[in-house]
């Protein structure tokens, strides 16, 4: 379901989060799915258990998953409890779209090559006919 890779310069609480964030916007992970219990993910992933209950704790924050004790981590909703549309998300999604972009040209992708990637990526996330 998720990897991470230790000799990234991405944290690994974030690698975790966009990881699962990714699966819930896909449809991988559903409303009432069980996430794995932290010790079992940490152990999977070969991280400290407080990595991944920090990651499950940022995504309870954004309302995605609750985690209740003794019951585990569960998805709770396909969106999150922010304000879709205000004007600091959209700031926030179009300077991470840059950084994106920069990545790209700094990494001397090619620009059809970055448009097949974008237009894969997107299809995984909203395949034909889905506009939600």
């Amino acid at each position: 379901m998720l990897t991470v890779r230790l000799d990234s310069d991405e944290p690994l609480v974030d690698q975790i989060v966009r990881g699962i964030r990714a699966a819930i916007a896909t449809g991988e992970l559903q409303n009432g799915d069980e996430l794995p219990p932290v010790r079992q993910l940490a152990g999977d992933l070969g991280v400290h258990l407080n990595t991944v209950a920090r990651a499950y704790r940022e995504l309870q924050a954004t309302g995605l998953v609750h985690t209740a004790r003794g019951r585990g981590t569960r998805v709770t909703a396909t969106q999150e409890a922010l304000p879709a549309g205000d004007e600091a998300t959209r700031q926030g999604l179009l300077e991470r779209a840059q950084a994106l972009l920069a990545d790209a040209k700094l990494a001397g992708l090619p620009r059809t090559e970055f448009d097949r990637i974008w237009k894969e990526a997107r299809q995984a996330i909203w395949p034909s006919g889905r506009t939600s």
